[in-house]
């Protein structure tokens, strides 16, 4: 099986899910299906859809959508399973540090996907 994300790889998100991340959720076949979700609510929460444009995106903003997606597609594999982490509490400090860089990055989307549309006006 392959990557079909457009926007990160399995290898990028199991790096942020971590070490002690279920041996279920944490393989190809999972997160290619909490990538596919990733991607479509980021397009929904920026009002745009960010995989149609995606080959003709520069660097920067495809850096930021690599971000949103693979800590979103992180936390739903680290919050598939907590019984494999140290404590509960370590996996929700993942889930917390990953939620805040997401919402950090969907602001800044929101930002840009503003600024095409103000400029294309």
């Amino acid at each position: 099986m392959a990557d079909t994300g457009i926007f990160a790889t399995t290898a990028e998100v199991q790096r942020k899910a971590g070490a002690n991340a279920s041996a279920t959720s944490n393989v190809e076949a999972y997160i290619n299906d909490f990538m596919t979700q990733a991607e479509a609510t980021i397009n929904v929460m920026t009002r745009y859809n960010w995989s149609d444009a995606y080959s003709g995106l520069n660097v920067d903003v495809k850096g930021i959508l690599k971000e949103a997606a693979s800590n979103l597609a992180a936390i739903y594999v680290i919050q598939f399973d907590f019984s494999n982490f140290n404590s509960r509490s370590e996996a929700e400090d993942m889930v917390t540090i990953l939620r805040d860089g997401f919402n950090r990055n969907i602001q800044l989307l929101q930002q840009i996907a503003q600024q095409d549309f103000t400029n294309g006006a």
